[in-house]
């Protein structure tokens, strides 16, 4: 039997994206298939009990910071964490988001979604850049064991820090394949993106705004650093929801006619997994990890082309593109198989 600590302090419920979709799956995925070890969850005052599976095997520990606090939560992550991982005498942490302590009393595993830190570091503010350039650093160089999300990101990982990792997908939700048998497709393209800048949204709204016959756009997702600009070139035919519940989300792709994923850089792309899940056609940028998740089974442009974007909302709104190849790719996907290759490089790095 394990002592699996999990460090839960960077999640920040409707704030952080993929990473907390991620976060959750696979906690509920373990509690399904594990009842043997024992999960210690670091929580922070933002994320609420509802995170941790209500299991035996499953004990909540609420840490005293605000993730919201980058500052306040980082500090706390490298001075105050290690002591309660010694207290729970853990075999392994494991970080899901990125960051893990600096010193810690037990091996760690520490996940890694993306480097866009290094390869496109205009992306970032000028005052976030050098947190993510160290604790990232330093993340990789302390932990055992390092999980890539994608063969891309692995690639990564090799290049800018010299460590190898092991690849595990993420899952995809059963209610997606569900929204698949009960689809009722209206006149509305779907994006569930956040507002970052490599998002790429400002790229596909001035192409919608040329378009005289343009289908009705619904942009789904997170507030960026990007959200003014986006929201200033969104027309009378676009509406921005911001972050919304899941359950809401099911609903927009029950009724979308069709998904645009206009972004120029991905550590994985979980939207795109799930809109062909849900049996909604799919146009996506041609990019190496969304061609890794999709295959052939989905229509790819040039995200730097607004001819190829043009020319993938009107495929879209035409109501053409074949779903099955992307809903049978997609059934390859599960939170089972990740959470099952989860534990047993947890196992694995533990000794």
């Amino acid at each position: 039997m394990l002592r699996i600590g999990v460090n839960a302090l960077y999640l920040i419920p409707g704030g952080v994206g993929g990473t907390e979709i991620y976060l959750r799956n696979l906690l509920r995925a373990l509690a399904d298939i594990d009842s043997t070890n024992q999960y210690v969850v670091f929580t922070n005052l933002e994320a609420g009990l509802d995170l941790v599976p209500a299991k035996p095997n499953f004990t909540p520990v609420p840490q005293p910071v605000h993730a919201s606090l980058r500052p306040a939560r980082i500090l706390w992550e490298q001075l105050a964490l290690p002591f309660s991982v010694r207290r729970h005498k853990l075999d392994v942490l494991f970080n899901p988001g990125f960051t893990a302590p600096i010193l810690c009393g037990c091996p760690m595993v520490t996940v890694f979604h993306d480097l866009q830190h290094k390869r496109h570091p205009e992306y970032f503010r000028w005052f976030d850049l050098p947190f993510w350039q160290f604790f990232l650093w330093s993340s990789a160089r302390r932990s055992r064991g390092l999980i890539a999300v994608s063969g891309p990101t692995r690639v990564d990982l090799e290049r800018y820090y010299g460590r190898s990792a092991e690849v595990i997908h993420h899952g995809v939700e059963r209610q997606f394949f569900e929204i698949a048998k009960r689809r009722q497709p209206r006149d509305y393209l779907l994006c569930a993106s956040t507002s970052h800048p490599h998002k790429n949204l400002d790229r596909m709204l001035a192409v919608h705004a040329q378009l005289k016959d343009a289908p009705p756009l619904v942009i789904t997702g997170v507030r960026g650093f990007a959200a003014a600009e986006v929201e200033r070139l969104a027309g009378r035919s676009v509406r921005i929801t911001g972050w919304i519940p899941r359950e809401e989300l099911y609903e927009l792709f029950r009724g979308a006619r069709g998904f645009i994923y206009p972004s120029t850089f991905e550590g994985f792309g979980m939207p795109v997994l799930e809109a062909m899940a849900a049996g909604v056609p799919v146009a996506c940028s041609d990019i190496p990890p969304l061609r890794e998740i999709a295959g052939d089974a989905v229509h790819y442009f040039d995200p730097s082309s607004d001819a190829q974007i043009r020319d993938a909302l009107l495929m879209l709104a035409s109501g053409t593109l074949s779903t099955e190849p992307a809903q049978r790719r997609a059934a390859d996907f599960s939170w089972e198989k990740c959470a099952r290759a989860t534990l047993d490089y947890l196992s694995k790095s533990s000794s």
